[in-house]
């Protein structure tokens, strides 16, 4: 089902407000090296819960900053309310998640042009024939 114009906007304004409040937390709790970013925000019908997928730079901290954010949505829904008081009547439930997405783009990028790749490594695909 197609999101409605009204779940877009909302969406939009969640996505822009919490990627300036994660950015301020990080820094604010000396998390130095780490770069979060709110790469997509899915928001329900009956905009009641929003979907918040983050990309994490280094992906192996993802997991950690994902479960800290979970732990900190109250206090992360008290600050975007205040940003958006004057767009939303009601604050959609936050519920964050780990997108890794690039993560997985990269992997795919590294096996065509490594070794894993068929068309470069002939090789490679003679094994896969035989068995």
């Amino acid at each position: 089902m197609e999101e409605s114009n009204r779940q877009k906007k909302i969406s939009g304004v969640l996505q822009k407000d919490l990627a300036s409040v994660l950015q301020e937390m990080l820094r604010s709790n000396g998390q130095q090296g780490i770069i979060a970013s709110v790469s997509k925000v899915s928001v329900t019908v009956d905009l009641s819960i929003a979907k918040v997928y983050t990309s994490v730079f280094p992906a192996d901290k993802a997991a950690q900053i994902v479960a800290e954010l979970n732990e900190l949505k109250p206090k992360i829904k008290h600050r975007i309310s205040q940003l958006t008081k004057h767009q939303l009547r009601k604050m959609p439930e936050l519920t964050f998640y780990n997108d890794d997405s690039l993560e997985y783009i990269n992997k795919i990028e590294q096996a065509v042009k490594g070794s894993e790749n068929p068309i470069k490594n002939p090789d490679l695909l003679e094994k896969r024939k035989k068995s």
